[in-house]
């Protein structure tokens, strides 16, 4: 809808706010009788009505002219009024259609994205950090006040992120929602039972699809992972966690939550997967250039046998199909991962 919609409604009703007390002080003025306002006021509106009622106040020659003048212009008035709301409901439709059908165009473009099913007090801060890291979803979420709960944390980057309402165990939403085409699938609906439901759906479907879900009862992840999760989160666990660590090392979660909430530089801890023919397999780190070409510190390095390297050192070497965990800022991030990606990368990162 467009922004100035909105005033425009205000401006008709004030012109015919100032046209009914234009009427009623007329008519209150040029009568020659004892009259109430309540009689002018109802003067003002059977005149710009036209609905052709007694009248109550007696028609003199200058009483008529000022009727007729107020006929004229008043109901000018209230037919810009009346066509004022007529177009604001019709341009709120239009724009609600057009809304949706550029979401489901988006939705059906999607590939190698993350389905968030419920966005409540857990899915909220998915979504938060997924938009942090620049990585494409989609929601699906039963409670339509809920999406537009997260309006404001949605426009911070300038996008509109489909979503679609409905029941996230629902076969046929899982599919609008492009499960075939999806990198991953976060289950973060209140219930447990809920949760394993969509992972057996979701594994079902895409057996290549990394499944994350959100566990409240603490005999549920084992229940989810023999479903098909990859990994399960317990708030409950994760809390405890936290609040042990606030106990005794309060300097690394500050430092942890200053990088996450950092919006300036944006920095994150991210992981690059290397492909079997990437250009720094075989390498040994310090034959790499990754530090001075991207400004992003390699700490840590997962090889195929799922041993981690923590902090390696320049004689490290990676080995095709390892995982750096990386640190650094998006921007910086997203260049390596283009960079790796590309035939013809416009960096070099070997030395």
């Amino acid at each position: 809808m467009e922004k100035n919609t909105g005033p425009r409604v205000l401006r008709a009703l004030a012109v015919v706010i100032f046209s009914l007390t234009v009427g009623t002080i007329g008519f209150w003025f040029l009568s020659d009788q004892v009259v109430t306002v309540g009689d002018c006021l109802y003067m003002t509106i059977i005149t710009l009505s036209t609905v052709g009622y007694g009248e109550i106040i007696p028609m003199t020659g200058p009483t008529r002219f000022f009727a007729s003048v107020l006929i004229v212009f008043g109901m000018g008035s209230l037919i810009y009024f009346g066509s004022t709301v007529i177009a604001f409901f019709i341009e709120f439709d239009l724009t609600q259609m057009r809304r949706r059908k550029r979401m489901q165009k988006n939705i059906k473009n999607l590939h190698d994205h993350v389905i968030v099913c419920g966005v409540g007090t857990t899915g909220a801060h998915v979504v938060t950090e997924l938009i942090a890291a620049k990585t494409p979803f989609i929601m699906l979420e039963s409670h339509e006040e809920r999406i537009r709960e997260l309006g404001e944390i949605a426009e911070v980057d300038g996008r509109d992120h489909p979503y679609i309402i409905g029941d996230a165990t629902e076969d046929r939403l899982l599919e609008q929602a492009g499960l075939e085409r999806a990198f991953g699938l976060v289950a973060a609906l209140p219930s447990d039972k809920d949760n394993l439901y969509i992972i057996l759906s979701a594994r079902q479907a895409n057996p290549k699809l990394r499944i994350v879900a959100r566990a409240t009862e603490k005999d549920a992840p084992p229940k989810m992972i023999h479903a098909g999760a990859n990994r399960v989160v317990s708030p409950n666990f994760i809390g405890g966690l936290r609040i042990a660590s606030e106990m005794i090392r309060p300097q690394v979660v500050e430092f942890l939550d200053m990088m996450l909430r950092d919006q300036t530089q944006n920095t994150r801890i991210e992981q690059i997967v290397l492909s079997e023919d990437s250009p720094l397999a075989g390498k040994r780190l310090a034959e790499t250039n990754i530090r001075k070409a991207t400004d992003v510190l390699v700490i840590a390095v997962r090889n195929q046998s799922g041993d981690y390297v923590y902090n390696p050192g320049p004689d490290t070497l990676i080995e095709a199909g390892a995982t750096m965990v990386v640190l650094g800022s998006m921007n910086s991030i997203i260049r390596l991962r283009k960079s790796l990606s590309a035939r013809s990368p416009t960096i070099s990162l070997i030395d």
